[in-house]
C-alpha cells in the first residue's frame, strides 16, 4: 500500500506468555496474513514461526538496559508502517494492555488517526503460576488478586507503588519485572505487615519448555535468587496460594 493511499490498520496482538497454545485463534490469523509485524522481545521463536512468510518483521524488543527502540520510535514507526501496509501487526508479550504500554501506542495511533484493533492475549501473571499449580484465587485463600509492576517508568506521575498499602490490600500480589527490585519490595512489604513466613514463588519464562521455579519466603527468597543465579524475565506470586503447589500439581501441556 502506498502512502498515497487509504491508511491501514494496526493491530495490538498479545502473543501470550510463550507456549504457543495459548495464543488466540484471532492473534493466530492475524499474524498469517500481516503484511508487517513489529514484535516485542518475549515474543517465542514458535509464534514467530506462524508469521506470514512475506511480511516485514521488525524486532522492537526491550529488556532491561537493551532497548532496540525507544517507546515514542515504536509509536511512530506504528504510524509510518500503517501508512505502507494495509494489515500491520503490533504482537506483545502477555497480552498489551497488562504492562505491554498498548495503551500509549494505541494512544499515539488513534491521535494519528490510523484505525486500531485489540487483540487480547494470556497474561504470565495468571498462565504462569496456573502452570505449577498456583491458583491466583481460591476460595478458602485468596478472594483478592492484585497485578503490579516492579519496574516503574522513570519520571513518571507517581514514582513509587505504594508497597506498604499493597501488604493489607490483597490476599495475592503478582509482581511482574520485579526480580531487579525484588529485596526493596520485600523489605516496604515487610514494613506494610506481610510476615517473614509469607511464601513466594518465582516463575521463569512461565509455560515455555525453559520454565524455572524457585520456591520460598519473605526472609529467604532474596538469598536463594543470589545462590541460585536466579535471573529475569520471572513474575512473582505472593501469598497463601502459593502453598496450594504442594497438593495441585497440573499435567503439564505438551512440548511444542
Amino acid at each position: 500500500m502506498s502512502s498515497g493511499q487509504a491508511v491501514g490498520k494496526v493491530y495490538l496482538v498479545g502473543a501470550g506468555p510463550g507456549d504457543p497454545g495459548l495464543l488466540t485463534v484471532r492473534g493466530k490469523s492475524l499474524l498469517e496474513m500481516a503484511d508487517v509485524v513489529i514484535y516485542d522481545a518475549l515474543v517465542s521463536a514458535e509464534i514467530l514461526a506462524l508469521i506470514n512468510p512475506k511480511a516485514e518483521k521488525i524486532n522492537a524488543g526491550k529488556r532491561r538496559g537493551r532497548h532496540s527502540l525507544l517507546q515514542a520510535e515504536i509509536n511512530q514507526l506504528l504510524v509510518e508502517k500503517a501508512h505502507q501496509y494495509a494489515i500491520v501487526v503490533r504482537l506483545k508479550g502477555g497480552d498489551p494492555f497488562v504492562f505491554g504500554r498498548g495503551g500509549e501506542e494505541m494512544a499515539d495511533l488513534v491521535a494519528a488517526g490510523i484505525p486500531v484493533e485489540v487483540v487480547p492475549g494470556v497474561t504470565s501473571g495468571i498462565a504462569a503460576p496456573a502452570y505449577v499449580g498456583i491458583p491466583v484465587t481460591h476460595r478458602d485463600y485468596s478472594s483478592s488478586v492484585t497485578f503490579v509492576t516492579g519496574h516503574e517508568a522513570a519520571g513518571k506521575y507517581r514514582p513509587l507503588v505504594n508497597w506498604p498499602a499493597l501488604a493489607q490490600g490483597s490476599e495475592t500480589l503478582v509482581i511482574y519485572m520485579g526480580l531487579h527490585n525484588l529485596p526493596q519490595i520485600i523489605a516496604q512489604l515487610k514494613e506494610g505487615g506481610l510476615k517473614g513466613d509469607t511464601e513466594i514463588a518465582l516463575i521463569r519464562w512461565g509455560t515455555t519448555p525453559q520454565q524455572e521455579e524457585l520456591y520460598g519466603c519473605l526472609d529467604d527468597i532474596v538469598q536463594k535468587v543470589h545462590d541460585t543465579g536466579f535471573s529475569a524475565p520471572a513474575v512473582a506470586i505472593i501469598g497463601p496460594v502459593v502453598s496450594l503447589r504442594h497438593r495441585l500439581t497440573p499435567t503439564r501441556p505438551m512440548v511444542y
